[in-house]
């Protein structure tokens, strides 16, 4: 799915801002609200500043990018799609023995639930956070970190 992941990360797409919602979209956001479109880049850049041991979620990129772009929100797909893309990189570039990869694991889905769509599916998210000592705790049929909450990353401007 994320053949060219790599060179995704490498572009420096410029982000987009859009002032006016298109119709389907508009209840993203507050009427007359903005939206960020980010880039793969930078969203990588986002993830790869998350310490060992702490996390960060979805919604927590999401409000830092729109808090750095003064936007009512940031896009939940393409940024979705662009933290997909990292891990995916990230391990692209582990296969061609590079060392310092973007640490993918850390960043959750909304709530502190593991991305099934990372590289390896939840079993290989599982395995990276329990080596850095968190607890994982299932719900339902899905997977979280047990207090994720306690644990999360201050993303500053």
């Amino acid at each position: 799915m994320y053949k060219n992941a790599i060179a995704a990360i490498m572009q420096d797409k410029p982000v987009k801002i859009v002032k006016e919602l298109p119709t389907g979209v508009a209840n993203w956001a507050p009427p007359g609200g903005s939206m960020i479109v980010s880039s793969p880049k930078e969203v990588d850049s986002i993830m790869r500043s998350v310490p060992h041991g702490l996390l960060i979620t979805l919604d927590e990129l999401r409000d830092h990018l729109a808090e750095k772009y003064r936007t009512s929100i940031a896009c939940p797909v393409s940024t979705a799609i662009f933290i997909n893309i990292s891990a995916h990189a990230a391990e692209q570039r582990r296969a061609l023995g590079e060392e310092n990869l973007t640490p993918w694991w850390r960043t959750l889905k909304t709530g502190g639930f593991l991305n099934d769509r990372y590289p390896g599916g939840t079993d290989a998210h599982i395995v990276a956070l329990e080596s850095e000592g968190h607890v994982i705790v299932q719900r339902g049929k899905k997977f979280s970190v047990e207090d994720y909450d306690k644990k999360l990353w201050c993303l500053d401007i």
